[in-house]
């Protein structure tokens, strides 16, 4: 049986799969933001389940701080870690497998070379406070440290660090950083 969206997202955040209903699961404010986005994402904006899911999310939003929209392309397996401040540009690109902590940026720039907005790869950790603004791609199996402001390409396997971000070649990035895997 192919497992849904939600239903890997769950298994991020649970480490088991869910039975036919995930509702009792829909008390953790983390797994319950990102089951109404992902419905919200689902449906067109103007039909009824479209408009009704963007209502519930925009309440969730308000109450838990996350400003991820709909409209931004998230792989499966998204996880964040704990609810607080994240903000990501409906234009961003997120790949699978990808975690998010509190307080985190992801932007647009409106100038120079680096106009746009970022791209994610697959399995990518993004630690509390971190930043990441303009048309910039991120690599796969990416650890990007708490507090670091990014602006500029990351090459695959790699850690980065700091405010101006520096970057540093590893091929183990993530290991034990990114659990249930999908």
């Amino acid at each position: 049986m192919s497992q849904t969206l939600i239903q890997k997202d769950y298994y991020r955040i649970h480490g088991r799969w869910p039975g036919r209903f995930v509702g009792k699961s829909l008390l953790n404010p983390n797994f319950r933001y990102i089951y109404f986005l992902r419905k919200a994402s689902k449906y067109k904006k103007n039909s009824i389940l479209g408009m009704l899911y963007r209502i519930i999310l925009y309440h969730y939003q308000t109450k838990y701080g996350f400003q991820i929209y709909p409209e931004t392309q998230i792989g499966e397996g998204f996880y964040l870690g704990h609810w607080g401040t994240v903000i990501i540009n409906p234009e961003v690109k997120i790949g699978k497998n990808c975690n998010i902590a509190p307080g985190v940026t992801i932007g647009r720039a409106n100038r120079g070379k680096k106009a746009g907005v970022p791209i994610i790869g697959d399995e990518v950790w993004i630690g509390s406070n971190a930043v990441l603004i303009g048309k910039i791609t991120i690599g796969n199996n990416v650890l990007i440290a708490p507090n670091a402001y990014v602006t500029e390409d990351v090459p695959d396997n790699s850690v980065v660090i700091g405010n101006i971000a520096q970057i540093k070649s590893n091929e183990n990035a993530t290991e034990g950083y990114i659990n249930n895997k999908v």
